[in-house]
């Protein structure tokens, strides 16, 4: 017997945690994502991190990139992670990016976090760690 491997695209949600109204990198990693085919739902401005599960559990989501701005990272990443938690999704790879001191990255990656991208990361960077981060 062959072993049935899934041609399925990669499903990503991509968010706007919090109160935070500036959405332009998120927007631009969005349609990096769905330009190297994945299927990406981009959930708008000021989310839940209970939306932002629910979401991700509905739309079946294989990662879910967190976009924050605001400075509350650290209280808004650590949210969604255990809203994910709490719905059995711990297996929904969450990475994130924004203006975060170099010194939170740690802490974050402790949380749960996959991954940090910061300013100036490239969209072929994200596209790539995306791909290899859900393939297995």
């Amino acid at each position: 017997m062959s072993e049935t491997v899934s041609t399925a695209p990669v499903r990503v949600i991509v968010a706007k945690p919090g109160l935070d109204g500036h959405d332009r990198g998120a927007k631009v990693v969005a349609r990096a994502l769905r330009d190297a085919g994945m299927e990406v739902v981009y959930t708008g401005l000021h989310q839940t991190p209970e939306q932002i599960a629910e979401t991700a559990i509905q739309e079946d989501a294989d990662a879910v990139g967190l976009s924050v701005l605001s400075g509350a990272h650290l209280t808004l990443f650590a949210k969604v992670i255990e809203e994910l938690k709490k719905r059995d999704a711990e297996d929904i790879v969450v990475f994130g990016g924004g203006i975060i001191p170099e010194g939170d990255i740690q802490p974050l990656l402790d949380l749960g976090v996959a991954r940090v991208f910061t300013p100036g990361t490239s969209t072929h960077e994200i596209v790539e760690w995306v791909s290899s981060a859900v393939a297995g």
